[in-house]
């Protein structure tokens, strides 16, 4: 009787080990070793961000401010944080697409890339097909990515004007929750844009310094995406 209750403790204790989202620390120590290894030793990292207008770049459509993006913001730190990685940034970002599409094309647009980090961005569009949908699109692409290997790290959305943002239990607070979920579900990593830009409003700092019109952030608001994908990267 001993033994079996042990057993099922471990058992319990697994599951709660594994309901966790990946240690921010640790988890893409493997990359980052890479990143600082010297040629001929060294080999590309290819970072891939899949999602809508935002990852895309769309600023105040239709102008598309790639060097302003959270992509290419993330890019150019890790450029300056490891001299000696060689990174593709990989863009299959699509404006106006939501997780169903972005999972259809997953397969022959994506992994096709084979990333070495790929990062999902879809919640502010989700609110279309709703939450089932989307939940059924982030986990096949979630399950198809881990079943190469490949380092996961999920978004919750990035503001709508239209959206109050003080409203924790919003449309888009939902996506995030399910989100976050996901992401302890399978162990990868998050990103809790909404999270960081209500921090930011709860500062004191008015939400349109941060946009760059009604659903698209500013390079301002960009670089909060940014930073908290570059503490996965922390030399």
């Amino acid at each position: 009787m001993k033994t079996r209750l042990v057993f099922f403790v471990c058992l319990f204790l697994s599951h709660v080990t594994m309901a966790q989202l990946a240690d921010q620390k640790t988890y893409l120590a493997d990359i980052q070793a890479i990143m600082k290894t010297e040629w001929p030793k060294n080999r590309t990292i290819n970072l891939v961000f899949h999602g809508h207008s935002v990852p895309a770049g769309y600023f105040k459509t239709p102008t598309v401010n790639t060097l302003g993006a959270y992509p290419f913001q993330v890019l150019q730190a890790l450029k300056n944080n490891y001299p000696l990685a060689v990174i593709n940034l990989i863009n299959t970002a699509i404006g106006g697409e939501n997780s169903i599409s972005g999972a259809k094309r997953f397969d022959e647009e994506v992994l096709v890339h084979r990333p070495d980090v790929l990062f999902i961005d879809y919640a502010l569009n989700d609110r279309g097909p709703g939450l089932e949908k989307a939940k059924a699109a982030w986990e096949d692409m979630i399950q198809k990515a881990l079943a190469k290997n490949i380092k996961v790290i999920l978004l919750t959305a990035s503001p709508d004007q239209r959206v109050p943002i003080s409203d924790t239990a919003s449309i888009l607070d939902q996506h995030g929750d399910q989100i976050k979920a996901l992401a302890q579900k399978y162990h990868v990593g998050c990103v809790d844009s909404y999270g960081i830009f209500r921090n930011q409003v709860n500062q004191g700092v008015p939400l349109p310094e941060l946009m760059s019109q009604v659903n698209h952030p500013n390079a301002r608001g960009h670089a909060l995406i940014s930073q908290a994908i570059l503490d996965y990267f922390n030399p």
